[in-house]
């Protein structure tokens, strides 16, 4: 399987290793250490040497960080995160920080409040944007940030090797785009800017611009390295040694060894652009030594990568009606199976069973969240030997998960029953289902942000006083990251969304030691058809629904209903029928007719 059920997360570990860093940090004349969870790359997924939050606190979750000061260590976690780092790490050595409600400047000046300290830090592991939002927060304060080596690996004696995965490559049948008109494009926009080069460090922004994938990470397939791209559209890229190269790459693109790219930076010519938000901050520190100029702008592969060609939407649809498919055959068994024999392993063995009998799986394309009654509430919950829950009367079972193939990455969220439940989670349900369906009919302006639209999938629960401690929904990649920026659905996103971006929309509601409910689509992002009596020239903007597999009905409290919003539900139920039909075998194409019945 892909997918391991292995426990990662030691507790007992973190008072050890914690007093081992605060030796280093004495050493070093430090009073704190900053240690997150990015690595060189900032990418949401990091390979098992760079894992250092969890190697140090056992917190294993997808964001966050730890400041470990001399007599305080800080974890700081999202609100997805919050049930999750009390079980995993040690709560007499950790002390949860809510972020970003509660900011790391800030935190420190309010914990060594009138106190001198120096502050370390990698700057291999954070942006220029973060240094500066953080010592911004302690001007003022006798406390400064001082960047050092790191820390934790100078203690981290059986420290995994870095990842050298083969380099494949990503056929223009699905990329829809070479890689040298690709960059072209991009250098065009350093010529317009007056730029002699770029340098990127994204791992998904280097695999599409190159038109190559890896295996370096779990789940995205990417190789790990930074790119140089000049304003001549030629790419040297600094990469791990001793690689497989199964890419057929341009005469325009180099290989170099990682260990190179710093030296390599001392000779480029100015200005270089650099992204303030992605890039270490030790490159822009190392330009800035070499006296090479460094203009400040955003990695140019970030939109480009965001809006999908003709040819990667569809092969997405391609990718999701496959991956339908799959759903719904295991649904089929969910269905006819005794609960009572059934846990939440079972349950992630079997759907990854059935992604793979359409031998078009070569990943998931993030581990599965199977989680049942309480551990549903636990947002981004794995399960593991040791918390596998069996299914039990009366359970919400939220199931989260996704795949990835040659022709797309695909996400997807059903919550499930074991047998009848009670009417406060199916209102809630049916609140959660009523805020996808808005999101999914909305028509809105052209220059509108996901920050604008967030509300509108949120609204059923505010009217019940219900909320959800996660964003509706991000970006989605063409067979890269389930996790893409810069598009999203939240409260603070500034991005504007254009046609051809691929996002989540993925309300949800949880109710701490009961159960989680969530529910997920993938849409995207097209120019609207005005109706009858709209203003013809007022630019608009709608999403096409790329996802469809059925809802539980039996989980919807009808009343609730509008009448537009059961006509949407009746209308994709019965799209879901249509499209998936030629997919399906026969017994679960019987259980597709029954479960997309009109309600």
């Amino acid at each position: 399987m892909f997918q391991s059920f292995d426990t990662t997360a030691d507790p007992s570990h973190g008072p050890v290793r914690l007093a081992r860093l605060r030796r280093a940090m004495a050493m070093k004349g430090l009073d704190g250490f900053i240690v997150p969870r990015a690595d060189a790359h900032q990418g949401e997924y990091v390979a098992p040497c760079d894992a250092r939050l969890a190697w140090l606190t056992g917190f294993t979750g997808s964001a966050g960080f730890c400041i470990a000061l001399k007599e305080r260590a800080g974890i700081f976690v999202d609100g997805r995160y919050r049930t999750q780092v009390r079980a995993q790490a040690d709560m007499e050595t950790f002390t949860p920080v809510h972020w970003p409600e509660t900011l790391p400047g800030p935190w420190l000046k309010d914990t060594l409040a009138g106190q001198a300290a120096k502050i370390g830090f990698d700057p291999w592991l954070h942006t220029k944007g973060e240094i500066e939002t953080i010592e911004k927060a302690l001007e003022g304060t006798k406390i400064s940030l001082l960047p050092t080596d790191n820390l934790v690996d100078g203690i981290w004696d059986d420290r995994p090797p870095a990842p050298n995965g083969k380099i494949v490559e990503q056929p223009i049948e699905f990329a829809g785009m070479s890689s040298a008109d690709k960059r072209s494009e991009l250098a065009d926009g350093l010529l317009s800017a007056g730029q002699k080069s770029c340098v990127m460090t994204l791992s998904d922004s280097i695999a599409w611009m190159l038109n190559i994938r890896g295996d370096d990470l779990p789940c995205i397939p990417v190789v790990q390295g930074f790119a140089i791209l000049g304003d001549d559209s030629s790419v040297g890229f600094f990469t791990s040694e001793g690689r497989a190269v199964e890419a057929q790459l341009d005469k325009d693109v180099s290989l170099h060894p990682v260990k190179d790219f710093a030296d390599h930076l001392k000779t480029l010519e100015g200005p270089v652009r650099v992204d303030k938000a992605t890039a270490p901050l030790a490159v822009s520190q190392i330009l800035d030594k070499a006296g090479i100029a460094v203009d400040w702008g955003d990695d140019p592969a970030i939109l480009p990568k965001a809006q999908k060609n003709p040819t990667e939407l569809k092969c997405a649809r391609e990718a999701h009606l496959r991956d339908a498919a799959a759903v719904v055959e295991f649904l089929t068994w969910y269905e006819a199976e005794d609960k009572a024999t059934l846990t939440e392993i079972d349950l992630v063995k079997t759907l990854e069973e059935k992604r793979r009998a359409s031998n078009a799986l070569l990943d998931i394309s993030f581990e599965t969240i199977a989680g049942a009654g309480p551990n549903g509430a636990i947002m981004h919950y794995r399960v593991t030997n040791d918390t596998n829950r069996p299914l039990a009367p009366g359970d919400l079972v939220v199931l989260d998960s996704g795949g990835q193939y040659r022709d797309g990455t695909t996400d997807i969220t059903r919550t499930l029953r074991v047998g009848d439940v009670g009417n406060e989670e199916k209102r809630c349900y049916t609140r959660v289902l009523q805020g996808m369906i808005a999101l999914s009919r909305v028509y809105f302006p052209k220059g509108r942000t996901g920050r604008d639209l967030d509300p509108i999938a949120r609204y059923p629960l505010f009217a019940a006083h219900q909320d959800f401690n996660h964003g509706t929904g991000h970006g989605v990649g063409a067979y890269l990251s389930v996790h893409e920026g810069p598009q999203r659905f939240n409260s603070i996103s500034d991005i504007e969304l254009m046609p051809g971006m691929i996002l989540s929309n993925e309300p949800g509601y949880y109710r701490e030691g009961a159960y989680g409910i969530r529910l997920e689509n993938l849409i995207v992002v097209e120019k609207a058809t005005c109706p009858p009596g709209g203003d013809v020239e007022r630019e608009m903007l709608s999403f096409e629904t790329l996802t469809f597999v059925p809802l539980d009905r039996d989980l919807v409290i009808p009343q609730m209903l509008s009448g537009e919003e059961r006509a949407w539900l009746n209308d994709y139920h019965a799209t879901c029928v249509e499209k998936l039909s030629p997919w399906l075998g026969d017994a679960a194409l019987h259980w597709l007719r029954s479960a997309c019945a009109p309600i």
